[in-house]
């Protein structure tokens, strides 16, 4: 069978067990996933979500595999958009690796079919999501404050 996957790798200045608790908490995730945050318990076959601000569910799941502060692998669909949803469950990988004073952040996102719309769209988000997460725990503050760029924005490039 066919796969379409999306790797993004970031070196974070903290170490595993923060990112781990920045992964996992729901309410600082609302602070680098554009209000985002994910609802489980975290451990092996429990459920797993991804809630909007407005408590729609976009994504929703399972925990395949939990190792703090090393492993999380989620069985992840889409809910929302009926094109995505279509395509089934997909894997991510979170893996984190200590490498000095720094953690190296793997993500691998998979599913089996190609060419996967939702492997397109996570491709678009994982970098942003990934450089907030990395601008806080550096800094104290997000580097993007919108998902994607506003019309305005897009007008003045054009």
């Amino acid at each position: 069978m066919t796969r379409s996957t999306f790797v993004y790798v970031s070196y974070i200045r903290t170490t595993p067990e923060k990112l781990w608790a920045a992964l996992t908490d729901a309410e600082f995730m609302k602070q680098y996933w554009f209000g985002m945050h994910c609802e489980s318990a975290w451990t092996a076959g429990s459920p797993w979500t991804m809630v909007s601000g407005d408590g729609q569910i976009f994504d929703a799941g399972a925990i395949v595999e939990a190792e703090p502060p090393r492993r999380l692998v989620i069985r992840w669909q889409h809910q929302n958009k009926p094109e995505l949803k279509a395509e089934g469950d997909s894997l991510c990988t979170m893996e984190l690796e200590p490498d000095g004073t720094a953690v190296k952040l793997s993500i691998t996102h998979t599913i089996e079919r190609s060419p996967s719309k939702l492997i397109e769209a996570v491709s678009g988000g994982w970098p942003k999501v990934i450089s907030n997460l990395k601008s806080l725990l550096e800094t104290g503050a997000i580097a993007l404050q919108q998902p994607y760029p506003s019309e305005s924005t897009r007008a003045e490039k054009a």
